[in-house]
């Protein structure tokens, strides 16, 4: 008999946590976020740590600033930002306070849904590749910058929130380099993912951006 996923909402205490404790236990967790036309649930799969200060790989890494400001505020907030001109991409700060680390959501397997994530993702060839990766993730769930700073904790209804689902056992937990960073962050083996899961996105180095001549 399958035991069915925990629904009880992640407490603020889960999140304030040294990054590298929170990513992978983020894993196999699942993220609702509801909508005007229905909510849409996925069990994560992929994440990466950004440490903040001490991180070159990090938005937070030479300081505070009007698009990072969410990252140094109290744990269990979510930080949205916008990359390449055209994609939202989602994180979830976690503490201390002050800390502005964050756990960014690369890739998940939607379970419930999935018809609303087809609606937004029609370019996906199937629904595994629904939330394969992080713009697409927060494209499947329909999160852009105005959900920035929300509070994933907060009690009462909230338009997105972690439920305690079931964690991934350490042994079919996976980690490497993060995706697309490069200098001294690229060292850092702090992407993490549920091994051999078919929704995980595929691994890239860093590409330096060519000049125009």
């Amino acid at each position: 008999m399958i035991t069915p996923p925990d629904r009880t909402p992640l407490p603020r205490e889960f999140f304030d946590r040294p990054v590298l404790e929170v990513a992978p236990d983020l894993l196999g967790r699942i993220l609702v976020r509801t909508t005007p036309e229905g909510p849409i649930a996925l069990r994560l799969t992929e994440v990466e740590a950004y440490d903040g200060a001490a991180d070159p790989g990090s938005h937070a890494y030479r300081g505070r600033t009007a698009r990072n400001g969410v990252m140094f505020g109290p744990p269990g907030h979510v930080y949205v930002y916008f990359t390449y001109g055209m994609w939202f991409c989602m994180n979830l700060v976690c503490g201390p306070e002050g800390r502005a680390s964050a756990v960014l959501l690369r890739a998940g397997e939607v379970i419930e849904g999935a018809e609303l994530a087809r609606k937004r993702r029609l370019s996906a060839r199937n629904d595994k590749e629904l939330a394969k990766g992080p713009a697409r993730l927060a494209t499947a769930l329909g999160v852009d910058r105005a959900l920035d700073g929300t509070d994933a904790c907060a009690a009462g209804e909230t338009p997105l929130r972690i439920l305690t689902g079931t964690a991934t056992d350490s042994d079919q937990v996976s980690n490497g380099p993060r995706t697309g960073v490069g200098g001294d962050g690229a060292v850092h083996p702090w992407r993490f993912w549920v091994t051999n899961d078919p929704t995980v996105s595929p691994y890239r180095a860093h590409a330096p951006r060519r000049r125009r001549s």
